[in-house]
């Protein structure tokens, strides 16, 4: 086997060694390294030059960058997910007569579209959903994302946050959960518009809670401005609503027929 890929296979297999261990701050630094060893291999993207350890060289990037897709979600670093689902992209594409598909690939374009969800870029996240077969659309990992995002554009946020437990892998947990904090934020953006205060009950049905308890952490934790007392969530405290300016509407009434006269004249 050529020596170089011989180094970059060893060190994947460390690489693989610590994830399965759970130690991502290693699994960061292999990486790194890894994707230094692969800027030799001129078989890959945008290059593809043709070379006897091509197709080997193609696919043990591809499974590289899989990784690191997940390592990012392990991680909950969105932007190394953005940056390593570009660089991996290429391979599932423009690769796509060079070497088999990859059984992973379903689910991280599944990945990448609950990503979009929770990001809220629809228009990215439709452009997506045109390029992917017919084939690949009724896949789980797919209809899992098409079918939340349907749910989400119709206000069915209990079907949204019940769709966690039917998440096609452990990895989608991470966006399922943002997607529930960002139905919530927005709920509660609203609710403190619209009234002043609401029961703990009322409050617990609308921001989609199980318990009164869970309700409390929430706003503890993500709306400390709140205040809970006597059984109530108050959103706002009694305020002097401030006085409005007068609109001066007798001085713009003149000035209006000032201007008219000009405009008259000048005719």
């Amino acid at each position: 086997m050529d020596p170089q890929l011989t180094e970059v296979s060893q060190q994947f297999e460390r690489f693989k060694a610590a994830f399965a261990r759970k130690d991502y701050n290693t699994c960061s630094d292999l990486l790194s390294q890894l994707k230094v060893l692969l800027t030799k291999f001129t078989s890959l993207p945008p290059l593809f030059e043709n070379s006897p350890n091509a197709a080997k060289e193609l696919t043990i990037a591809r499974d590289i960058y899989e990784h690191a897709v997940v390592l990012s979600v392990k991680t909950e670093d969105q932007d190394a997910f953005e940056r390593d689902f570009f660089q991996l992209k290429p391979y599932y594409v423009d690769a796509r007569n060079r070497i088999p598909s990859s059984p992973q690939e379903n689910l991280i374009l599944g990945l990448n579209l609950l990503r979009l969800l929770v990001q809220n870029r629809i228009a990215e996240f439709h452009t997506e959903l045109e390029l992917l077969s017919s084939a690949t659309l009724e896949d789980p990992c797919i209809k899992h994302a098409v079918e939340l995002e349907q749910s989400f554009m119709e206000g069915a946020y209990n079907r949204v946050l019940s769709a966690r437990q039917t998440a096609p892998d452990a990895t989608y947990v991470y966006f399922m959960d943002l997607l529930a904090k960002t139905i919530r934020d927005e709920i509660a953006g609203c609710s403190e518009k619209a009234y002043d205060y609401v029961s703990i009950s009322d409050a617990r049905q609308m921001l989609l809670f199980s318990s009164d308890q869970e309700l409390l952490t929430y706003v503890e934790e993500e709306h400390p401005e709140w205040e809970v007392k006597e059984g109530f969530v108050v959103f706002q405290k009694a305020k002097e609503t401030a006085p409005c300016k007068e609109i001066p509407s007798l001085q713009l009434i003149n000035q209006t027929l000032s201007y008219a006269r000009e405009l008259e004249r000048i005719v």
